[in-house]
């Protein structure tokens, strides 16, 4: 099994044409992913790496049949026409690479796509990874090194910073463990798929034992997440490291989302939310590997 994305899963890339979107498609096809189309309008009827260019998704979907997952390779200013065509053509799944997003284009399409019954990942997401099934986005970075660093095993990833999302899992795989799917949720003021809705994923996810946490100051995610913990939601071993906790309330960090103001989204209202919760909140991201292979061996008493 796996969250999100299997061996299965058919994807379609938008912006596909574009620097980023043909390199990207290169790193997907090569991993395993079941790419089968992209979009850009005005370049229909070509090809990038033998797979068929269209000139919308309307267009895709008719030759294709049902696509299941889209990334997006488009400019922050048209992600949000780009992402909403893939909703209204039935994708569920919509990955949002994207950064600096009008914040108002970002509510928009996230409003769209709940409404619709799909998922968008980020905006500002490097994407996710199932090991040895398929990846969307670019974590691992070539098909070489994700296989170096992605090795399969039974630990979750989810991260709000995508670099760390990579070392996290270097971490826990040095320590004897492995991965079943790492997730970055983006680095933007506002997200589709927040930490409180993915953590139920890897409650069903059979091959999931454990899931790694890399957490920051800013937003209630960590708070809310906690609540889902605490109401049955998710009751498989979590470890967690919050970055950010030794900055003054009202400073930005790191990302766009890292903002902190009233009391919540504190470093400290998250470990003790996450604390009171029965997740361990660890001092330093290397520890989380630690804490987690000692949780599966049985001996963290």
């Amino acid at each position: 099994m796996a969250v999100l994305i299997d061996d299965r899963t058919t994807v379609m890339i938008q912006g596909i044409t574009g620097r980023e979107g043909s390199a990207r498609a290169r790193f997907m096809l090569d991993y395993g992913t079941k790419v089968v189309c992209g979009v850009t309008p005005g370049r229909g009827g070509t090809t990038v790496w033998g797979l068929p260019v269209y000139d919308s998704v309307e267009a895709a979907i008719s030759a294709h049949g049902h696509i299941d997952a889209s990334v997006t390779f488009v400019p922050a200013p048209n992600v949000k026409q780009a992402a909403c065509e893939a909703i209204r053509a039935g994708i569920a799944l919509i990955l949002v690479s994207a950064e600096r997003v009008p914040l108002q284009d970002s509510l928009e399409m996230i409003a769209f796509a709940r409404r619709e019954g799909a998922t968008i990942l980020g905006p500002g997401s490097m994407g996710l990874l199932s090991v040895g099934k398929a990846a969307l986005g670019w974590l691992g970075g070539s098909e070489e090194n994700a296989k170096e660093v992605f090795k399969p095993g039974c630990v979750g990833v989810a991260s709000r910073s995508g670099g760390w999302t990579s070392t996290v899992v270097w971490n826990l795989v040095q320590a004897g463990l492995g991965i079943t799917t790492a997730v970055h949720l983006g680095s933007e003021q506002v997200l589709g798929l927040s930490l409180p809705e993915l953590l139920p994923l890897f409650e069903r996810d059979e091959e999931t034992k454990a899931v790694a946490l890399f957490c920051e100051i800013g937003t209630v995610a960590e708070e809310e997440a906690a609540e889902v913990i605490k109401q049955g939601g998710f009751t498989k071993p979590a470890a967690a490291f919050i970055a950010g906790r030794a900055l003054p309330s009202g400073m930005r960090f790191s990302h766009a989302s890292a903002i902190i103001e009233g009391g919540r989204g504190t470093a400290e209202s998250k470990v003790q939310a996450f604390q009171e919760a029965g997740v361990y909140v660890v001092d330093r991201p290397h520890e989380m590997a630690t804490v987690i292979a000692r949780i599966l061996r049985g001996d963290d008493k």
